[in-house]
């Protein structure tokens, strides 16, 4: 594992742990809510093969750190940028799952020229319609979600996770409820989760056209996968994401919940490889 300190403006001093495996074309790896850098455990070491992969805690989560602030898309794009510029990374191929599609996008939608591929897995993108489950709409509440997040316990976020595989596994479970528990448990981590889940509403809404259009200059270079069983961001979110941005091929794997890139490990990093190195067509 590896850290980083970044530098300039509201950023100056923020500690960034990132993983980082393999030479060559650069990929990062973007979590989503309440994720951490070794949710990629299962794809990293196959990516390396063919070249450079970084997969990061974004800040408020992991073992990053957590400043006191508000935790919205574009904190969060521009601190994978600052993780970007200070690896010497320029051009790079961009994975999101979750909420960290959600991220990738602000990326791509502020810095059009860098991102060279975009892959959605399970993920939540901006400039498409998505209601939210009733858990999260909840947790939004000021106040509510701050006294429920309290009484969070490892047997609750264990139900919780299990909710989010279609066929949840107890060792998958366990990593993801043990791994560095006590600083996502921490006041400062809920504090982050719930100011990331409540501020980037807007992106979804008043932001969409300027989402969709950034995406759209992708052109081929976005690859969807979702799991037919999800039940965290709908199958027909994705459905409406690769309709509107024209993805020749997305990819809807059967007996798959939120988590595509563990369920359906070997096959996802398959798709990653032929998608994220494949020359480019001319």
């Amino acid at each position: 594992m590896s850290e980083i300190r970044l530098g300039g403006g509201d950023l100056d001093g923020l500690l960034i742990h990132y993983l980082e495996e393999g030479r060559g074309p650069a990929t990062a790896l973007v979590h989503g809510l309440g994720g951490f850098a070794e949710s990629w455990r299962h794809n990293i070491p196959e990516l390396a093969r063919h070249g450079r992969v970084i997969a990061l805690d974004l800040p408020g989560f992991g073992r990053s750190g957590k400043p006191r602030r508000a935790y919205t898309l574009d904190f969060l794009a521009r601190a994978l940028d600052g993780l970007l510029r200070g690896l010497g990374v320029d051009t790079v191929r961009l994975v999101g799952h979750s909420l960290g599609g959600a991220v990738a996008a602000r990326f791509a939608l502020d810095h059009p020229g860098r991102v060279e591929r975009l892959a959605f897995l399970g993920a939540a993108v901006p400039g498409f319609h998505l209601r939210p489950s009733w858990i999260y709409r909840t947790l939004s509440l000021p106040g509510l979600g701050e006294m429920l997040s309290i009484l969070v316990t490892p047997g609750i976020c264990a139900t919780a996770l299990e909710r989010c595989f279609a066929h949840p596994d107890a060792e998958e479970i366990r990593f993801f409820v043990e791994h560095e528990y006590v600083a996502r448990a921490s006041r400062a981590g809920r504090a982050a989760y719930l100011s990331l889940l409540r501020s980037a509403k807007g992106d979804f809404t008043a932001d969409a056209e300027a989402y969709r259009a950034a995406l759209s200059r992708l052109g081929r270079g976005v690859l969807v996968v979702h799991g037919r069983e999800d039940r965290v961001v709908p199958l027909d979110h994705a459905r409406q994401v690769a309709d509107g941005l024209g993805v020749a091929q997305p990819h809807w794997l059967d007996s798959c919940g939120h988590f595509p890139q563990i369920e359906h490990a070997s096959v996802v990093n398959a798709y990653l490889t032929d998608f994220l190195f494949a020359p480019a067509s001319r």
